[in-house]
């Protein structure tokens, strides 16, 4: 580990009691949290490039950890918590939690992690977005400049959120993503957002002279785009002719290629085999 601070607090939570605090470490150094009743820790899903099946990146993923079942998801945790303040606790708990689990197996290396924020929090937070993440980051001595906060689809009513939520992430230093569901979405956002990355869907290709103008504006404007969710041959197919086409470096993700993991080292030792 190369984060001095992060492994001192590593350490005092090794010795720590579960029950007393709401993150801890289990005996294989993986940390842990309590929200209500359920405990939660991370997975995660790689990014890759397309081209060369690079890893360049990972999104963090919550699952929760139960004996009895395959757990919940975070987004039904979400829509059960009785509050938004409890939303909040939840989703800086995930990021905390995320952040720790990710840093303390990828040290230093170039990865970036990619980390959600609920579309319950782009209003339930009133002012300062990111403030108290980056403070968290900043106590661990952990680099900022390695996070991207994905940012959910809004409506066009929301328009006016997204623009002053997005603003308020890049003030306090993060660079974001933006999910939307097509090119011309994206195209749109461009201009308006100036967003650091685009996560697109891979499961929306039909548009190809659209996707082509993104790609090449994308790469003009170094606007990192992601197709997310690959999960057929036909697509990887598609999306490799485009990339070819604007000859652009594509970025990719989805279970056709990685099942999200909590192991980072079995990552990087299968992408070091093959």
């Amino acid at each position: 580990m190369s984060f001095p601070i992060l492994k001192k607090y590593l350490a005092r939570l090794s010795d720590a009691s579960g029950a007393a605090s709401s993150i801890w470490l289990d005996y294989e150094g993986k940390a842990h949290g309590r929200f209500f009743n359920c405990t939660l820790s991370s997975a995660f899903q790689p990014i890759r490039q397309l081209a060369s099946g690079e890893v360049r990146a990972y999104e963090g993923l919550v699952r929760s950890v139960s004996a009895q079942d395959q757990g919940l998801s975070l987004w039904r945790l979400l829509d059960h918590a009785a509050s938004d303040d409890e939303s909040i606790e939840l989703d800086r708990l995930c990021r905390m939690l995320h952040a720790i689990n990710f840093f303390r197996q990828a040290g230093e290396g170039p990865q970036d992690l990619y980390l959600n924020v609920h579309d319950r929090l782009l209003s339930a937070v009133s002012s300062n977005h990111g403030h108290a993440f980056r403070r968290i980051l900043d106590a661990l001595e952990l680099p900022l400049q390695r996070v991207v906060l994905q940012l959910p689809a809004a409506s066009p009513q929301q328009g006016w959120l997204l623009n002053y939520v997005s603003d308020n992430y890049r003030r306090n230093g993060f660079r974001f993503a933006v999910n939307v569901p097509n090119a011309n979405a994206a195209l749109q956002l461009l201009d308006r957002l100036r967003p650091d990355v685009i996560k697109l869907d891979a499961r929306e290709l039909q548009d190809s002279e659209t996707l082509l103008a993104l790609l090449k504006r994308s790469a003009q404007e170094n606007v990192v785009l992601v197709f997310k969710r690959l999960e057929s041959t036909p697509a990887l197919t598609v999306l490799r002719q485009l990339g070819e086409a604007a000859d652009v470096p594509l970025l990719v993700q989805g279970y056709m290629l990685d099942e999200p993991r909590a192991d980072l080292l079995a990552v990087e030792r299968e992408v070091a085999a093959a």
